[in-house]
């Protein structure tokens, strides 16, 4: 980053924590699916509960905290100050693997999932304050920066996690499933929980704010607005909120539903499947790595370049990681050529929300279809390479759904939070769709969730021009 920003790393080193938890046990639930069907004699749909649980935790989060600030008359966060915050939403979450004892113990599956959804519950309030405090910690000018760094730590957290959850599981990559037993799943789960434990505590006596001081800008497009009382009386709200969805949605039940595809069709075992997951939200690193290069403030050609090195510097981080893990890595350096594709499509965009949205959903749609009509490691790399193009759609999402809300900016916010729970609801209804027909086909549901996308893309731009906006003055914010 440029000499001039001024980001308190001493507070935002601390904060960035929660950002990689938030990765680490999203993604480790695509372990956690396959081993709770074996285990629970699960049908794929009933898998995905899993999911379902998860993801719809982030909506009744939201749900609860607005309950409670209206009963408070003020804002909860606000109220109890941002650390305080912090530090209650990981205590929840560690209250959430607690319940992991019991439910092994009795061999529980709903038991099981109250406690993903009690983790995920803590997850809710966690994020509801990181971002924003993420933004505050330094000049609000490079606040999409620390965003965009944070957003690389949560892929750090999706990279390792499927395989550190996997190994306390299975053990080494060679041992396969043969002593898979529900009772191993408590010990990570407990881990986890004394690590939430602790830096809750760490938080609650760090250096982080607790009610920091944010400016609130009234653009000229809050003025020609000020009649629209609610966030919800905007469009491009309305259609990002649906977009954000389906986002989550194709997101989380790509990855989901693959251990079931890679056991059933292409006959590989659960603790195989772990590192082609790992993968998966690697290529999420990969694309944030490389779509974060404009954030370090470098002049046009060495901007150019590290579009080339980070994608591939975040892809030998996954190497890395999984031959420490004991994978053979010969059959990933292949994905090298995908990684190009999503260089080459980023770079054509310029930027430009709209357009990546477009460019990257409609690459997504090309992906699944190649992925449902192939077969063997084809048809994965297609089915996986899903990440690269998943992987910045959340900013460019965000940036258009709150573009011009002005002072509802925040409400906006909130409600696009909520919609995280697609996640959960795709992939419910892709393994509905699974038991229906096949898993391969079930991919389906992924090409009608990327079609909407590419509508939102076309249809975002002439909703803001209506409202005097010139979307190439719009830059992406956030990550998921």
């Amino acid at each position: 980053m440029s000499q001039t920003q001024k980001t308190n790393w001493g507070q935002f080193i601390p904060l960035v924590t929660v950002f990689f938890f938030w990765g680490f046990v999203a993604s480790s639930n695509d372990i956690l699916i396959p081993v709770f069907k074996k285990a629970f004699d699960l049908s794929q749909g009933e898998s995905q509960f899993v999911s379902l649980a998860f993801y719809i935790a982030y909506t009744v989060g939201s749900i609860i905290y607005m309950i409670v600030s209206a009963i408070m008359g003020k804002d909860l966060i606000n109220k109890i100050g941002y650390k305080n915050s912090l530090s209650l939403g990981l205590l929840i979450s560690a209250l959430g693997t607690l319940l992991f004892i019991p439910a092994a113990n009795l061999e529980s599956y709903p038991l099981m999932l109250a406690g993903l959804f009690t983790v995920a519950l803590g997850f809710s309030l966690q994020q509801t304050v990181a971002n924003p405090l993420a933004i505050a910690l330094g000049n609000p000018s490079t606040g999409s920066q620390r965003l965009t760094l944070a957003g690389g730590i949560n892929n750090l957290g999706t990279t390792i996690g499927p395989l550190i959850v996997a190994y306390a599981i299975f053990g080494s990559a060679s041992n396969g499933d043969s002593n898979l037993s529900i009772e191993a799943v408590k010990t990570p789960y407990l881990c986890l929980g004394l690590a939430f434990l602790a830096v809750a505590i760490f938080l609650k006596f760090s250096s982080l704010p607790s009610h920091p001081e944010q400016e609130v800008e009234d653009s000229v497009d809050t003025v020609s607005h000020k009649d629209r009382s609610s966030a919800l009386k905007y469009p491009q709200l309305i259609l990002g909120m649906i977009a954000i969805f389906l986002y989550v949605g194709v997101e989380v039940s790509t990855a989901s539903n693959l251990p079931a595809y890679m056991e059933n069709e292409l006959g590989f075992t659960i603790s195989q499947v772990t590192p082609y997951v790992s993968l998966y939200w690697a290529s999420m690193m990969i694309g944030r790595w490389g779509g974060a290069a404009e954030a370090f403030g470098l002049d046009k050609s060495k901007t150019m370049v590290l579009k080339f090195v980070a994608p591939y510097l975040a892809f030998g981080v996954f190497l890395l990681v999984n031959f420490l893990a004991g994978h053979e890595l010969k059959p990933f350096l292949f994905y090298a050529v995908f990684i190009l594709v999503l260089i080459i499509a980023d770079i054509s965009t310029k930027g430009n929300p709209a357009r990546m949205l477009l460019t990257f959903s409609a690459i997504g749609i090309i992906a699944l279809l190649i992925g449902m009509n192939t077969t063997g490691l084809v048809s994965v790399y297609a089915i996986t390479s899903v990440g690269l193009f998943c992987s910045t759609l959340w900013p460019c999402i965000f940036a258009l759904a709150i573009n011009g809300l002005g002072k509802n900016t925040s409400q906006g916010s909130s409600f696009l939070i909520m919609m995280i729970m697609g996640g959960g609801v795709v992939s419910y209804l892709q393994g509905m769709l699974a038991d229906a027909t096949s898993i391969h086909f079930s991919y389906i549901v992924g090409v009608i969730c990327f079609a909407f996308l590419v509508f939102y893309a076309i249809i975002s731009p002439i909703l803001l021009k209506k409202q005097g906006i010139n979307l190439d003055e719009v830059k992406s914010e956030g990550g998921h």
